[in-house]
């Protein structure tokens, strides 16, 4: 698989300060990549590293081919990059707001115009193209911001923190509007996001940072397996377990939680849950459920943003 971007051995310091220290990664093309990280831990660095507009301290970053020290220029001319504030002038107009910002970017002028046509409908704009960008709400503001660092058919989007600061049914708008990208155009998007759940749904791959380091990448699968290991499940009774809870640790079991009418179990694997379900019911168990419980990105990352704070990853 060809990659969009390729990080190596890269670090960037402040002063004294490092801001990113020793990563190496890659990001394919066209899929959704999301860089996690609390506040200070590299993200909008790496953003700016990526697209030239910091020279690093030391190791290489390659964007579509190209040196982001030696080529940053031509790189901008093939990224757009959505920042954590809109950035749009309110006084003009969305489709003025896209011809201003497409004339910085030198598109001839024939196309720009067939292309704002299209962009503003594509964000569903359309209808309200003449009215002032202030006069909008925040998730139509977004929706403009993203508009504009569409509007030049980028073949990598950044996006720093899309969905801060709105409400369920625009963050809804503009997921389904970056998912869009990606299935029609084939874009390579480059999520950073403070947002779990939203890495959770949109992203094929992440990488957790914490203070300039690299924690993990992997899919959501693959850090399941290498950082949380064992299934957990739920187990819903009509009447309290009559048994001792221990008896329950058959081959495979790794815990067992008892609680009123509720156990929870960890088990090795997937195939462990047919015998823990027969000694239950040996048991005279009177079982309601089964559920197996999906580990969440969330979950592993606070479990290596915890292990990091103590030193251990």
């Amino acid at each position: 698989m060809q990659h969009a971007i390729v990080i190596e051995h890269l670090s960037h310091r402040f002063n004294s300060r490092y801001a990113l220290k020793d990563l190496s990664y890659e990001v394919r093309q066209g899929e959704i990549f999301a860089l996690l990280g609390p506040n200070g831990a590299g993200k909008t660095t790496t953003i700016r590293l990526v697209n030239g507009l910091y020279t690093p301290t030391s190791g290489r970053i390659n964007v579509l081919g190209m040196d982001s020290v030696r080529q940053g220029s031509q790189i901008r001319q093939q990224t757009g990059v959505l920042t954590e504030t809109s950035a749009l002038y309110e006084r003009l107009s969305a489709r003025e707001n896209l011809l201003f910002f497409g004339r910085l970017y030198g598109a001839p002028e024939s196309l720009l115009l067939k292309r704002t046509d299209e962009i503003l409908q594509f964000f569903g704009l359309k209808n309200r193209e003449s009215e002032r960008a202030g006069a909008y709400s925040k998730g139509m503001k977004q929706r403009l911001a993203l508009a504009r660092a569409f509007l030049t058919h980028p073949r990598i989007l950044f996006l720093d923190e899309p969905t801060s600061s709105l409400d369920p049914e625009s963050t809804q708008q503009v997921h389904e509007l970056i998912e869009s990208l990606c299935r029609q155009e084939e874009n390579t998007v480059f999520l950073c996001t403070h947002r779990l759940e939203e890495a959770e749904r949109l992203a094929d791959r992440v990488a957790i940072l914490n203070s300039g380091r690299l924690l993990a990448l992997g899919s959501l699968p693959e850090l399941t397996q290498q950082f949380n290991h064992g299934l957990w499940i739920e187990v819903d009774l009509l009447q309290p377990l009559q048994n001792d809870p221990s008896s329950l640790r058959v081959r495979g079991v790794i815990d067992v939680q008892v609680s009123e009418r509720k156990i929870r179990a960890q088990v090795a694997e997937e195939e462990i849950i047919p015998s823990l379900v027969a000694t239950l019911v040996a048991q005279k168990a009177q079982i309601v459920s089964v559920q197996p419980q999906k580990v969440t990105l969330e979950e592993i990352y606070f479990k290596l943003q915890s292990q990091a704070q103590e030193g251990a990853v």
